[in-house]
């Protein structure tokens, strides 16, 4: 098992051309940084950006995409020593580190989705959804379905959960139902959202906007690097060096539309439409300069534990001591 996984991500890193190869063979002496990613991830528009632009080479490391098969898998090679970062929520970071395996977090998006409708549909606002079908991405307990139904309680009085029908899959799956009307309504992952919308579909409400009626701060980033303890204090130049290289390439990528022309290859863009959507998406992700704010992050924590339970929690009840990470 542990031989084929290894095969896998040797494999999975000669895949993605033109990425961690040139690199590797023009600065050998530096030490690499291995991250786990997948093949079609939107995370490898920001590590081929580092890449192609020598930002992992400036901050002394060669930065090395290790192709894996899915969310799971990243998951269990970062558990298993054979990577050393993966990018993933902070609530699969908190259990992990509740559980003693000394992960961090490092930010690296705020990106969420809404609630997306044809353009023809009637619905306005969350309310008109009663009695209708929702297709959710992600499960029972994904996170942008947890805010809004939180956001239907205190606004509506009324669960979305308890009035609508659900309708959950994969986000192609998703997205192909509400174009055909097989549901009335969608929550997708924020890139297939950025699709959706290029094809004329509407938002009705955006997961930010719920979380800040709700009190809560929109601009807490979901998704981050994932780091170990142990690493960070055995490399710290590289640990920092990884925080700059990321900041550097997503200013790069939120001012210069020229650097998205070399993504587009990899960005799986249908037409002009869908590639700005996408661009416009993830440059709507970039979290703020600075560190976590550790209090916010467990106010959004409770919301979302408050319907999700121990399924979403994994039987974490507050957010561990030292779960956010940024270089002093």
């Amino acid at each position: 098992m542990r031989l084929s996984r290894r095969i896998t991500l040797l494999a999975g890193a000669a895949a993605l051309a033109g990425l961690a190869l040139p690199a590797a063979a023009q600065d050998a002496a530096l030490p690499a940084i291995r991250v786990g990613t997948l093949e079609n991830g939107t995370v490898n528009w920001e590590l081929q950006t580092i890449v192609k632009r020598g930002l992992d080479r400036e901050n002394g490391f060669r930065l090395v995409p290790m192709i894996l098969a899915g969310n799971p898998a990243t998951q269990v090679a970062m558990q298993g020593g054979e990577v050393d970062t993966i990018v993933s929520d902070f609530l699969w970071v908190a259990q992990q580190r509740a559980r003693g395996t000394g992960f961090r977090f490092l930010p690296y998006s705020t990106a969420v989705g809404g609630v997306m409708v044809r353009a023809d549909s009637p619905a306005r606002t969350l309310a008109d959804l009663k009695g209708k079908k929702i297709g959710i991405a992600g499960g029972p307990v994904d996170k942008s379905w947890l805010i809004l139904r939180a956001w239907s309680r205190e606004k509506l009085g009324q669960d979305l959960a308890d009035v609508t029908q659900q309708v959950f899959g994969a986000p192609p799956m998703i997205l192909n139902a509400a174009e055909t009307g097989e549901v009335d309504a969608a929550i997708n992952f924020w890139h297939f959202q950025a699709k959706m919308k290029a094809r004329g579909m509407r938002e009705i409400m955006s997961v930010q906007t719920a979380a800040g009626d709700l009190g809560l701060d929109p601009s807490t980033p979901l998704l981050g690097y994932v780091l170990r303890d142990d690493w960070i204090e055995s490399n710290r130049v590289l640990a920092e060096g990884l925080a700059r290289a990321s900041r550097t390439a997503k200013a790069l990528l939120a001012r210069d539309d020229a650097a998205w022309e070399d993504l587009r290859p990899i960005m799986e863009a249908a037409d002009d439409a869908e590639f700005e959507a996408l661009k416009a998406g993830w440059r709507a992700g970039i979290p703020a300069h600075g560190p976590v704010d550790a209090a916010n992050a467990q106010k959004m924590f409770a919301t979302m534990a408050e319907l999700g339970g121990e399924e979403l929690t994994g039987g974490v009840a507050t957010l561990p001591e030292g779960l956010f990470w940024w270089p002093e």
